[in-house]
């Protein structure tokens, strides 16, 4: 397994997001989301990637469960800020400087850790400047319960903003053969400020495998509902998903290990760190998407998937 740095901080060049393993997608199971958790950390994952607003704080429960007697193998992330209490039609993005302390509090005893890796705001907040937010989130670096901040899906003002008040080590967006936003909104941002790039859903949420068929999806999958998977422009991603299927048949390898080795291709061209953070439940597909890290793409493969982006119907959400 190869390492990466970001900041002061250095981690698995794959790590693992755990959402999955509590909440929409599909019915969750225990004691093999512990088996992979621990089985990542045999294959020398050492980053595992979690938030408080996951399963209403299962996962961090889950995840503090996984690594027990194992903490020092990991770099642990979690997230704050999204407030589901209210209902999900009336979520709240909160970074109020008493909301961030009071979350980290939680986190901390859900997980049963006595510090934070890599604390994140989760999206840009709604009740507080970003100042006051990293202000907070600063606090806790200095008293010694959180070791690095990092935020998630902000655009490249509100990395610099944040960037003036505390350093960031990274920045959690979606990037992937069919998202590749960050690189117009962010990476530019990230790049002036030796910010790294931790890629969530580099899987297309599983579509890009192609082995997710959106008609079979359970009541529990937010994904049945998404807007790239349902209807007509499901039907006609499905192209895209295909697409990624040739170059894998073709190569000998999964689509899942084609999708995450273009994204760590990227990583020269962007020239910031990056890492990604595929999500699952199970063992194998686990094993699978490590072994992903020695797929190597030639220019002719790099250039049949670069344009899929631009052939994407649907919003993100």
């Amino acid at each position: 397994m190869r390492s990466v740095r970001m900041g002061g901080l250095t981690v698995s060049e794959q790590g693992l997001g755990c959402m999955g393993m509590s909440e929409w997608y599909g019915r969750a199971d225990w004691d093999e989301s512990i088996a992979t958790i621990r089985r990542a950390l045999d294959l020398g994952v050492t980053l595992l990637d979690t938030a408080d607003v996951y399963g209403a704080g299962h996962n961090e429960v889950l995840v503090g469960r996984g690594i027990a007697g194992r903490r020092d193998e990991v770099q642990l992330a979690t997230k704050f800020g999204i407030d589901r209490s209210g209902g999900d039609d009336a979520r709240t993005v909160r970074g109020e400087r008493g909301y961030v302390k009071r979350s980290c509090e939680s986190s901390l005893l859900r997980l049963g850790v006595e510090h934070i890796d890599l604390y994140y705001l989760h999206r840009p907040p709604q009740t507080a400047q970003i100042e006051e937010t990293v202000g907070a989130m600063a606090e806790l670096v200095a008293e010694g319960k959180v070791r690095h901040l990092g935020l998630s899906e902000v655009d490249g003002d509100l990395l610099r903003r944040a960037c003036a008040v505390h350093p960031i080590a990274a920045v959690q967006s979606e990037y992937s053969l069919w998202t590749r936003d960050p690189e117009t909104t962010v990476i530019g941002a990230m790049r002036e400020l030796g910010v790294g790039l931790v890629a969530y859903s580099p899987l297309g949420r599983g579509f890009l495998t192609g082995m997710v068929d959106p008609a079979s999806l359970d009541d529990k999958d937010f994904r049945g509902r998404n807007p790239r998977f349902a209807g007509e422009a499901g039907r006609a991603n499905r192209a895209i998903a295909e697409a990624v299927g040739a170059v894998a048949d073709a190569k000998g390898v999964s689509a899942a290990q084609v999708a995450l080795a273009w994204v760590h291709a990227q990583a020269q061209r962007l020239a910031v760190p990056l890492v990604t953070i595929p999500g699952t439940k199970r063992v194998r597909w686990l094993e699978q998407n490590v072994a992903a890290l020695d797929v190597v793409l030639d220019a002719q493969e790099l250039a049949r998937l670069d344009p899929l982006a631009d052939r994407v119907v649907g919003n993100r959400y």
